[in-house]
C-alpha cells in the first residue's frame, strides 16, 4: 500500500507532462492551420545553385483537410502549370500523431522524410526536426523546416535540404497571402 502511495504522485506528474505536450502540439497545429490559403513570394537559396535562379517566386498552397486532422502543403514555382511530370511539386502533410505535431514531406527526390515539431515560447515559430527517412537517399533529402508566422497575411518558411555528402542547402521563402 505504501509503494502505491509513493507511485501515485509520479504517475500524476507524468500524466500532467503528457497533457502539456499534447496541448503545445495542438496549439502549434491550430496555429499552422490559420495559414490555409494561397501564398507567393521569393525563394532564396543558400548556397546559391547556378542552375536555379535565386529570388524566383514560389507558390505555396496550404489546405486543411481530413475533417481538420491534416494540413496539406503544396509548393511549386509561381506561374508554372501543375504538371508533376515536368515540374517540381512536392507535397507535405502535417498532422498530430500521438501528441506530437508531425510533418511528412513527399519529395520530388522520391523519398519521404518525417519530422517532429517544437514550438517557440511565443508560439509564432514552429520548427520541425528530422526524425527518419523512407525511400532512397541518393539525391539527398529534406532535413529541417521552420514556419514563422509574421501576421495573418505574411509568413516565412525555411527549408533545409541535405545534399549527398551531408551538405546542407537552405531555401528561405518570404510569403504573402494571395487569397
Amino acid at each position: 500500500m505504501k509503494s502505491l502511495r509513493l507511485m501515485l504522485p509520479v504517475v500524476l506528474v507524468l500524466l500532467t507532462a503528457a497533457a502539456f505536450a499534447q496541448s503545445d502540439a495542438q496549439k502549434s497545429f491550430d496555429s499552422l492551420k490559420t495559414l490555409a490559403g494561397d501564398w507567393e513570394g521569393p525563394v532564396t537559396l543558400d548556397p546559391p545553385v547556378p542552375e536555379m535562379q535565386s529570388d524566383k517566386p514560389v507558390h505555396v498552397t496550404l489546405r486543411v483537410t481530413s475533417r481538420g486532422n491534416a494540413l496539406v502543403h503544396e509548393m511549386q514555382e509561381a506561374g508554372q502549370p501543375l504538371d508533376s511530370t515536368k515540374y517540381d511539386h512536392p507535397v507535405t502533410m502535417l498532422y498530430l500523431d500521438g501528441g506530437h505535431l508531425t510533418l511528412v514531406h513527399y519529395c520530388d527526390a522520391g523519398n519521404r522524410p518525417r519530422m517532429t515539431a517544437r514550438t517557440s515560447p511565443d508560439g509564432k515559430k514552429v520548427e520541425f526536426d528530422f526524425a527518419d527517412l523512407s525511400g532512397g537517399n541518393e539525391q539527398g533529402h529534406m532535413y529541417h523546416s521552420v514556419f514563422t508566422t509574421i501576421d495573418a497575411n505574411h509568413h516565412r518558411e525555411d527549408w533545409t535540404y541535405m545534399m549527398p555528402g551531408d551538405k546542407p542547402m537552405h531555401a528561405y521563402m518570404d510569403l504573402q497571402r494571395t487569397k
